[in-house]
């Protein structure tokens, strides 16, 4: 197949591929291998030659990311993105790339993760403590012991305390992510949980148990994103890029100007300014959930409830594939799927997987028993620090 010539700006933007890499506990490998893995079921998905493929899009491995990325795909892209904004990455990373088709800049790109997280803990390579070092901003917090999780956490309790959320509703949030991932088979954790169990586990941050915590897994994802021109050409149908937000918000806590607020706020509202679309015409959403409170806030910050009413709309199973409002996290999120460092690209897969009507037993459906038509994937970086919203469609 030749090339297709760029053409003048305007074009319409899809997602023609998307591949995880073996994901979970994913021992005697290297993240790169994975970034292989996963890239090469995403052509296989799309059915186009690597050869097509002039952009990539890569962060989280290695010194010179994405150029080493490159290298060991074989790949020599005329475009690239090594943008790292934390779990956001991905979002952000798509809505850079679908401007750059769009203006004739490139055709094709590859966004590509792989990380072995938990591998590497297991195998002592690194430790289960996640640090950003003590320089700059961060050298005014990381004296008094402010660990990630603990920002977080300080975040969640501030919503406790003005909106009135209960540890209860938080805990929701995990035992509907659980419920999803009990209908997908590559899900590491499947069995089902209950309020009390989340309440019960072994303190990690106050207000945080162990089951409000994502989980440390392997794996890798990638998405390939192509001009109109080459739709024709793949073997699955496109889904496509209608709008995106991008936004940063703050480093440190004292500069966050809300903590119940998140960027979403703003990332989500240029999404939909841009794609024509409002939150109650979407059918499912992809949120980055690291951390329980995270999929609470990023709803009301979408537009999904108002500020201060994401516990009453997480309760009664809404969250959930099977009988939910809104599906959320249709995969078990990184509660319970997998959540090998920066999640963000995962959420871009599965919505693209249940816009294809590909997802099995977790597929959400209309009542007329069709695949849903709108979806919206949502990273959030940091500690809230910054957010990537990308509002997808299909036909």
């Amino acid at each position: 197949m030749t090339p297709v010539s760029l053409t003048p700006v305007g074009r319409r933007v899809a997602v023609v591929g998307a591949a995880l890499s073996d994901c979970g506990r994913v021992d005697d490998t290297t993240p790169y291998a994975l970034h292989a893995q996963a890239a090469r079921r995403a052509l296989a998905d799309a059915g186009l030659d690597r050869s097509l493929v002039d952009g990539l899009a890569s962060a989280g491995t290695g010194t010179l990311a994405p150029a080493e990325v490159a290298e060991y795909l074989g790949l020599r892209p005329t475009w690239v993105d090594s943008t790292s904004v934390g779990g956001s990455t991905w979002e952000v990373m798509a809505a850079h790339a679908a401007d750059a088709i769009a203006a004739g800049h490139a055709n094709a790109v590859l966004l590509v993760y792989g990380s072995t997280a938990r591998a590497d803990i297991k195998a002592g390579r690194r430790t289960g403590d996640l640090s950003f070092g003590a320089r700059g901003p961060l050298q005014f917090e990381v004296p008094y012991g402010h660990t990630l999780i603990a920002k977080y956490a300080m975040a969640a309790r501030r919503h406790m305390i003005e909106h009135g959320t209960t540890i209860e509703q938080l805990a929701e949030v995990a035992v509907q992510a659980r419920a999803n991932a009990s209908l997908n088979p590559e899900a590491m954790f499947r069995d089902p949980i209950t309020v009390d169990e989340v309440l019960s586990g072994p303190m990690i941050a106050d207000p945080f148990t162990k089951l409000h915590c994502c989980l440390r897994s392997d794996g890798g994802a990638a998405v390939l994103l192509a001009a109109e021109e080459y739709v024709r050409d793949c073997r699955t149908p496109p889904v496509w890029i209608l709008g995106t937000g991008e936004h940063v918000s703050h480093v440190s806590m004292s500069e966050w100007a809300d903590f119940t607020v998140s960027p979403a706020a703003v990332s989500g509202r240029l999404a939909f300014e841009r794609a024509g679309v409002r939150p109650e015409e979407i059918e499912l959403a992809e949120i980055y959930d690291a951390f329980t409170y995270m999929t609470l806030v990023t709803l009301e910050d979408l537009g999904f409830c108002g500020k201060g009413e994401g516990g009453a709309f997480v309760e009664k199973g809404r969250l959930k594939v099977e009988g939910g409002d809104l599906p959320v996290n249709t995969d078990g999120g990184g509660l319970s799927a997998q959540h090998p460092g920066m999640r963000g690209l995962f959420l871009l897969v599965e919505a693209v997987r249940q816009l294809r009507g590909e997802a099995g037993a977790r597929q959400v459906r209309r009542r007329d028993g069709s695949a849903p038509g709108l979806a919206v994937a949502s990273g959030t970086g940091g500690w809230f620090c910054s957010s990537g919203t990308v509002i997808l469609g299909r036909g």
